[in-house]
């Protein structure tokens, strides 16, 4: 790999326009949020005055079920991209100087949409649960689940997985992603579309968990989304990340106690 490295005469050229595109995605899914939330609000006032209660709705159409589909990827996007951002730079410019592919910026497109894409399974998978939860009346107006027990398994379940050796595999790795970058680089665009896949299960592993808070906060709920992409920054960023990670989850099980035991 690092034979292949020329000499850069132009450090960091491709950072601006990366980090331009990925704010710009950032930004759209949050304005998507936004506008979901404010039609919800709009279209539902009075049961919204009343969010713990069972969200009396016939069964999604297939078109809800793709715009539930549609949410959980702009959620999960705008909460994940800010925490990818270095080790998507990370890629750009060791793609570039390795001269792997003619056309550098698309292969950098295609690490982030592999990236996406497992997310985007994961969303899936979460859109399958929430079809279900809904259906059976297990949601209240605020798309959170009702059963104060159920919300508390889900945050000790959550906490307790911040202190498991798996979490902190995963962790590490998108937090030092250079060494995921030099010991998995496969050249081409096929390669940085498996690269960004690879790097993409790492973090899914990282904070699946966490992202099923959601179902206990509820996926329309602003500042749970806005806490767990503060969370998830402080993890991968800060230089304490992974003690972070074990205070959190400290204070999630401690949340989810009082819950269960009330």
């Amino acid at each position: 790999m690092t034979a292949l490295i020329r000499v850069d005469t132009q450090p960091g050229r491709e950072r601006p326009l990366v980090i331009a595109w990925l704010a710009g995605i950032v930004a759209l899914c949050w304005a998507c949020l936004v506008f979901q939330a404010l039609h919800l609000s709009s279209a539902e006032p009075a049961s919204l005055a009343h969010p713990s209660q069972p969200l009396a709705t016939p069964p999604y159409r297939a078109d809800e079920l793709v715009l539930v589909l549609a949410m959980w990827g702009a959620m999960l996007s705008a909460m994940v991209l800010p925490a990818a951002t270095p080790a998507i730079l990370l890629f750009a410019r060791i793609n570039r100087l390795a001269q792997s592919v003619r056309h550098p910026n698309l292969a950098t497109l295609l690490f982030v949409a592999g990236y996406l894409a497992v997310w985007s399974g994961f969303g899936a998978l979460a859109t399958l649960a929430q079809w279900a939860l809904h259906d059976g009346g297990a949601l209240d107006t605020g798309m959170a689940v009702v059963n104060p027990s159920a919300c508390g398994l889900i945050l000790v379940a959550a906490g307790l997985y911040q202190w498991t050796p798996a979490k902190h595999a995963c962790l590490q790795v998108c937090r030092n992603p250079l060494g995921f970058v030099l010991t998995g680089w496969r050249s081409g665009l096929l390669g940085a579309l498996r690269m960004g896949l690879g790097h993409g299960l790492y973090c899914c592993g990282s904070c699946w968990l966490l992202m099923l808070l959601l179902f206990a906060a509820g996926v329309t709920n602003f500042a749970a989304l806005l806490g767990l992409a503060g969370l998830l920054l402080a993890e991968k960023l800060l230089p304490g990340g992974t003690v972070v990670a074990c205070i959190g989850g400290l204070g999630l099980v401690a949340w989810g106690t009082l819950l269960l035991f009330p």
